[in-house]
C-alpha cells in the first residue's frame, strides 16, 4: 500500500492557494490568493467570529494529522506475505492490488460531486468508515476475495481525501486561505511521517507482530472516525452550495451582460448552473498552452508515480524476503520519503526560471532521472540502493507538484481550477486503470514485479523523449523570435517567484464573457 501523499508538497509563493486530491497527493487542488470573493464580498467569519473559526480550523488540522496516523500502513504488503496472512506475491501483484486502482476510478466522480453537495462532513464520515473497514478485513479477513474488497475500501478513501483538503476553504474568508492551506497540509504532512516513524519504531524496538500493529492502527483511525462526527458542517461550498452574496452578484453580472446584448437569447437554466457553466469554460482552458503541458504532465507523471507507489513495497518484499519483522525497514523509508518530498517542494518555492522557456526542459530532465531510478529498482538486489532509489524518485517527482499546481492555478478561478484538477485526477486514473489491467492484473499479462516496473522505466523514458523534444522545438522557436525582435526583448519583465507563464493580457475571454481569472 502506500502512505499519503497528500502532504508530500509544502506551501507556495504568495499568491496561490492549495487543495489537495492524494500522497502522496493523490488530488491536488489550488485555489490562488487573488481569487474567489474579497474579504468584504465573501463571507464574514473572519470579522464576525474570529475565535470561532481558528478553533474550527485547529480542530480540523488535528483530524487531518490523526486520520494520518496509521503505523501499519507501510507494512501492509509485508503482513499479506507472511506467514500469518499467507498469501502469494502473484495474488498480491496481480489479484489483490489492482482492486485499489478499478475502486478509485470508479468512486473519484462521486465523490468529487458528493463532497461539495453534501458539503464535506459526510464524505470525511464515510471516509472514516472506509478506513475501519480496511483495518477490520486486515485483521480478520482470510480469504483472496476479502483482501480484495480490503483494496475496495482503500480506494473509497483515497478518493474521499478531496473533502479534507477543500474543507478548509468553506470555513474561512478568502483572505485567510493561504495561510489556512498551509495549516491542513502540514498537520497531514506531520501525521504521514510520524505514523511512518512510530511503526518502524514498533517493528525494530518493540518487536510487535504485524497483527498487534494492525489492531494499534485500527484503534487509531477508529478515533479520527469520532472526531469526525464533531466537526462543524460548513454552510456553503463551492459549486453546489454558494452563498447568497455570490449567487447576488452572478444574477446582476448576467443582467448587466444582458442589458449590453439586448437580442442575446437568454441561456437555459442548466446552462446558467455554476457546474455546467465551468465545463463549458473548459473549451478554451484547453487552448492555452501552459495550462496544457502542465495538466498533461499531471495526468502522465501522477500515473507512473502512483502506480511505482502501489507497488514497490511489492518489489522491496521480493528483493529482500525478510524473515524476520525487525529486518523490514518500509516505515523508515516512508519517512524518509515524506520528509524529502516536503523539503524538495518547498525549495521549488524559491525556482525563478521564464517557465513558459524552460517548462518543457526542466520536466524532461527530472522525467529521465526518474525513469533512470526505475531502471535501477527494477534491476537490482541491493535492497538499500532500491529505497534510496525509491525516496529519490518521490522527491523528483514533488519537485514539480508545488510548480504545475501554481501554474495552472495563476489565470483560473477558483472554481474552474477545481474542476480543472478534478478533471486531470480522474483522467490519470483511468489511464493508471488501462496500464493496470494490461501489465498487473491476472486478465491481463499478469507481469512480476520486476517486469512491471521495467514497463513504468519504458513509460517514463517515452514521456523523457517527448518532453525533450518539445523543449527543443519551444527553445529554438523563442531564440529565433527574441533575435528578430532585438532589443524589444530586453525590456521584457524580469521573471519572479513561480511567475504565471501566461500574461493578462494573453487572457482568452471565456464564453460568459468573462476571463478565465474572473
Amino acid at each position: 500500500m502506500v502512505a499519503d501523499d497528500t502532504a508530500g508538497s509544502g506551501d507556495r509563493s504568495e499568491g496561490e492557494k492549495e487543495m489537495d486530491l492524494k500522497e502522496d497527493g493523490d488530488v491536488e487542488m489550488v485555489v490562488p490568493a487573488s481569487e474567489g470573493l474579497s474579504p468584504r464580498e465573501g463571507p464574514t467569519e473572519a470579522a464576525v467570529g474570529p475565535r470561532k473559526w481558528k478553533w474550527a480550523v485547529i480542530f480540523l488540522c488535528f483530524f487531518g494529522f490523526m486520520s494520518s496516523i496509521k503505523p501499519g500502513e507501510p507494512f501492509i504488503t509485508p503482513y499479506l506475505l507472511s506467514t500469518e496472512k499467507n498469501f502469494t506475491r502473484q495474488e498480491v501483484t496481480n489479484e489483490i492490488t489492482p482492486v485499489l486502482t478499478y475502486s478509485y476510478m470508479v468512486v473519484l466522480v462521486p465523490a468529487f460531486l458528493l463532497t461539495d453537495l453534501l458539503r464535506y462532513k459526510p464524505v470525511l464520515i464515510i471516509q472514516g468508515i472506509s478506513q475501519v473497514a480496511i483495518w477490520i478485513l486486515l485483521l480478520l479477513g482470510t480469504t483472496l476475495l476479502q483482501m480484495q474488497f480490503m483494496e475496495f475500501f482503500y480506494g473509497i478513501t483515497m478518493a474521499c481525501r478531496v473533502a479534507y483538503s477543500s474543507y478548509i476553504f468553506s470555513m474561512v474568508s478568502p483572505a485567510l486561505y493561504q495561510r489556512v492551506a498551509g495549516y491542513s497540509r502540514t498537520a497531514v504532512l506531520m501525521g504521514v511521517f510520524t505514523s511512518s516513524v512510530l511503526g518502524q519504531l514498533f517493528i525494530s524496538v518493540g518487536r510487535v507482530s504485524f497483527y498487534t500493529l494492525n489492531a494499534i492502527s485500527i484503534g487509531f483511525v477508529s478515533f479520527s472516525l469520532m472526531l469526525s462526527m464533531f466537526l462543524p458542517w460548513p454552510k456553503r461550498s463551492l459549486f453546489f452550495n454558494r452563498t447568497q452574496n455570490q449567487e447576488q452578484k452572478e444574477v446582476a453580472a448576467k443582467s448587466e451582460v444582458a442589458a449590453m446584448n439586448p437580442k442575446e437569447k437568454p441561456k437555459s437554466r442548466w446552462r446558467d448552473s455554476v457546474l455546467p457553466q465551468m465545463l463549458l469554460e473548459l473549451r478554451n482552458v484547453v487552448r492555452r498552452p501552459n495550462l496544457r503541458l502542465w495538466s498533461l504532465w499531471w495526468i502522465f507523471n501522477s500515473t507512473g508515480y502512483y502506480l511505482v507507489l502501489f507497488y514497490v513495497h511489492i518489489l522491496w518484499n521480493k528483493v529482500y524476503p525478510a524473515t524476520e519483522n525487525k529486518n523490514i525497514y518500509n516505515g523508515g523509508v516512508e519517512a524518509a520519503s515524506t520528509l524529502l518530498s516536503a523539503i524538495t517542494s518547498c525549495a521549488a518555492g524559491f525556482v525563478t526560471i521564464r517557465w513558459n522557456v524552460w517548462s518543457e526542459l526542466v520536466i524532461g530532465v527530472i522525467t529521465a532521472l526518474q525513469a533512470a531510478l526505475l531502471f535501477l529498482m527494477g534491476t537490482t538486489d541491493n535492497i538499500w540502493i532500491c529505497y534510496a532509489a525509491y525516496v529519490l524518485f518521490r522527491g523528483f517527482y514533488q519537485c514539480l507538484v508545488p510548480i504545475a499546481t501554481f501554474q495552472i492555478a495563476s489565470s483560473l478561478n477558483k472554481e474552474l481550477c477545481a474542476l480543472v484538477f478534478g478533471i486531470n485526477t480522474f483522467f490519470g486514473t483511468i489511464l493508471k486503470s488501462i496500464i493496470n489491467l494490461i501489465f498487473a492484473d491476472k486478465r491481463g499479462l499478469g507481469l512480476d514485479v520486476h517486469s512491471q516496473f521495467l514497463v513504468y522505466f519504458v513509460y517514463f523514458t517515452i514521456l523523457t523523449v517527448v518532453y525533450l523534444v518539445c523543449a527543443a522545438v519551444v527553445i529554438i522557436r523563442h531564440y529565433r523570435n527574441e533575435a528578430r525582435e532585438g532589443a524589444g526583448a530586453d525590456k521584457q519583465a524580469t521573471p519572479t517567484e513561480l511567475s504565471p507563464v501566461t500574461a493578462d493580457s494573453e487572457v482568452e475571454p471565456l464564453s460568459n464573457g468573462n476571463s478565465a481569472k474572473a
